[in-house]
């Protein structure tokens, strides 16, 4: 160990009087060494990164992780938001410059298009959320929706309900048809995960045929839950659904091909269960997943 401590400060020494004007020849000679292990020694530097090198090396890889355990869907806040809980101290310029550099770009949305059909003669319900929709304590307020999700079989449609208070998905139901039926499926498996008692929960939904028919209006009140609508139409009166609805098509349908409906069922599935609920950081949760949000909520309100 000394010795090649030694020859180091000795390659050093040649560097130093290189730079007061020395051939490397005399220097070589005056410090002791062959010129050829001398240039040996500069090629083994030149070939090692520095400190602050590898340090860029480790964070580009990391960030590769991220992106990758995404599914190649976060852009540079939720990259930025992920490596701060791995325990990285990193400025989220620097991560937006470095993903610029490596070519890692999230997915983006595409053009919106309606699907809410007003029934008839809809069963009423005043507007109870009013567009508040900021995250709060759990199963205060529900949100629903109903989606089209297409597959070389034809559609399947999704339906689905939000907690707005931690943005989890507490229940949905997929089917080949769009009746009343579909909402109500969904609906009763959120009450599940909710473990039966939801009396006073605000459900919050379009004005489609299907939540304002007499049949779901009468499963809601023997539920015990209370109907909120928004206006037809009017996007932005159930912004919450239609936010996991987009996130759902840019990070997930859009990049597939679905031969069968069973396929896409499996899919979302997994999507909902392993990634949106547990995994994926929600810029309105402070970058925390619905499930963590849940976990950091429900003990304060105890």
């Amino acid at each position: 160990m000394g010795e090649g401590v030694d020859r180091v400060t000795r390659y050093r020494f040649v560097d130093s009087q290189k730079a007061d004007g020395f051939t490397v020849a005399a220097a070589c000679h005056a410090a002791g060494v062959s010129t050829s292990a001398y240039y040996d020694w500069r090629r083994a530097q030149a070939s090692e990164p520095s400190p602050a090198q590898q340090a860029e090396d480790d964070l580009v890889t990391e960030l590769h992780s991220v992106h990758e355990a995404s599914g190649g869907t976060y852009g540079s806040p939720r990259v930025h938001a992920e490596l701060r809980h791995r325990g990285w101290v990193v400025n989220h310029k620097r991560v937006e410059r470095l993903m610029r550099a490596h070519d890692l770009v999230g997915v983006h949305p595409r053009k919106r298009v309606r699907t809410t059909v007003p029934a008839d003669q809809p069963e009423p319900a005043p507007d109870l959320l009013g567009r508040d929709f900021m995250p709060g304590l759990p199963d205060q307020r529900w949100a629903s929706d109903i989606t089209y999700i297409p597959t070389d079989e034809g559609w399947l449609y999704l339906a689905a309900v939000l907690d707005v208070g931690s943005r989890r998905v507490l229940g949905y139901a997929m089917a080949s048809y769009l009746r009343t039926d579909l909402v109500a499926d969904c609906l009763d498996n959120a009450v599940a995960t909710r473990g039966g008692n939801v009396a006073g929960v605000i459900f919050h939904s379009d004005r489609g045929c299907q939540y304002t028919s007499a049949q779901f209006a009468q499963h809601c009140r023997e539920l015990g839950i209370r109907r909120s609508l928004g206006r037809t139409g009017i996007c932005w009166d159930n912004a919450i659904v239609e936010s996991f609805f987009g996130a759902l098509k840019r990070e997930l349908v859009h990049r597939h091909r679905f031969t069968t409906r069973a396929q896409a069922r499996q899919a979302i599935f997994v999507w909902i269960q392993t990634w949106y609920n547990r995994r994926r950081l929600h810029s309105t949760l402070g970058y925390a997943s619905p499930e963590q949000w849940e976990q950091q909520e429900i003990p304060e309100a105890a």
